[in-house]
């Protein structure tokens, strides 16, 4: 069985920016598309805007990654704008 997913991060590190995106991006077609439910929608939304809260919540965090996830969780923002419309 071949897996396509990515390996879990190392102790210590975060989950790239590029999967949290996809992520998003993937929503955002599915809601675009009529191929979820919107409360499904909201409800894994609703998770990764917490995840992204945790991430940017990390002290140890270095600004120049900081505001990569400040800027998809804007992203999250717009999306779950759209969908309370």
């Amino acid at each position: 069985m071949v897996s396509h997913l990515p390996s879990d991060p190392e102790p210590g590190k975060h989950a790239g920016a590029e999967h949290i995106g996809d992520a998003l991006e993937h929503l955002s077609n599915a809601v675009d598309d009529d191929s979820i439910a919107a409360s499904a929608a909201k409800g894994l939304l609703y998770s990764v805007m917490e995840t992204l809260g945790t991430v940017i919540g990390d002290p140890d965090l270095p600004a120049h990654v900081r505001s990569g996830y400040e800027g998809l969780l804007e992203k999250a923002r717009e999306l779950r704008a759209r969908l309370e419309e």
